[in-house]
């Protein structure tokens, strides 16, 4: 692949590339170019020339087997007792097993426990995902307002992120870390504009600086533009900062579900026996 023009990417960051209608294009190599539109973009970004070295720095390494050795006698007993739950609840593996795409538009097989019914249909989630890459509305999940799909206790799994503790696997083998971008599937990386891209620059996460900055207040263009700026800044310190925030922002998460929940019941017609009612 030729290189004609390239952009500063420190000195021209992911703001500056959306606002010029410029579009990004990985070069092979252990580090990544991007290349811009030359017929959208301003002269001030002419003939500038940088790399992006999107090398996984060693601290992170270190820091994610570290901190799953120092977790281990929590997380298997609780992981185990997950186990025992979802077997007990519903028919079925216990794993769900999908294809999603990591560091650099990699492909591996992520892990989550399953919350889900056997055989559920995944088309209205997909259209679902679609619309929200497609609008400005705030990313609240499919099954905010109840989702029948969702075996019994599923849902205080997924609000509190413990359906995710599998991907602990995920970090053992390099595909993901403690902390990074949600992993997307394949068919919403389809979706992504070129720039939209630059968050593949680092690898996905359990928690984010998108996880702990709003989540599902936020509109897609916002996790895009908080997840690019963690590609590009990430460090020890800002890893250790969103750890921190991370458990407060999953007590939360359940309570909102908790509460989502309670309305729905109530808000349900009830039943009334023949004979019985009003006077």
């Amino acid at each position: 692949m030729s290189i004609t023009t390239l952009i500063p990417i420190k000195r021209a960051g992911c703001h500056d590339l959306t606002d010029h209608n410029i579009s990004v294009e990985a070069v092979p190599g252990p580090r990544l170019y991007f290349q811009r539109a030359m017929k959208s973009a301003p002269s001030s970004l002419q003939s500038r020339e940088t790399t992006y070295d999107v090398r996984m720095p060693a601290w992170k390494r270190a820091l994610d087997l570290g901190l799953i050795l120092l977790t281990l006698p929590l997380s298997l007993p609780l992981a185990a007792s997950i186990v025992i739950l979802i077997r007990v609840v519903s028919a079925g593996p216990v794993l769900f097993r999908q294809e999603r795409v990591g560091h650099l538009g990699r492909r591996f097989m992520c892990l989550k426990f399953r919350t889900m019914a056997l055989g559920a249909e995944t088309a209205k989630h997909q259209e679902h995902l679609r619309q929200l890459i497609d609008s400005n509305a705030p990313m609240v999940k499919l099954d905010a307002h109840g989702d029948a799909r969702i075996i019994p206790f599923g849902l205080w799994l997924r609000s509190s992120g413990l359906d995710e503790l599998p991907q602990l696997i995920n970090v053992l083998r390099g595909e993901m870390s403690l902390v990074g971008p949600r992993p997307c599937t394949a068919y919403e990386f389809d979706h992504f504009l070129p720039w939209q891209r630059e968050r593949f620059n680092t690898l996905p996460g359990l928690t984010g600086l998108w996880q702990v900055s709003g989540k599902n207040r936020t509109t897609f263009a916002e996790m895009i533009a908080m997840d690019a700026s963690y590609a590009r800044t990430k460090t020890l310190w800002l890893d250790l900062a969103i750890m921190v925030k991370t458990p407060p922002v999953m007590v939360g998460q359940v309570w909102s579900a908790w509460k989502k929940k309670a309305l729905l019941h109530t808000a349900r017609p009830r039943r009334t026996v023949p004979g019985y009612g009003r006077a």
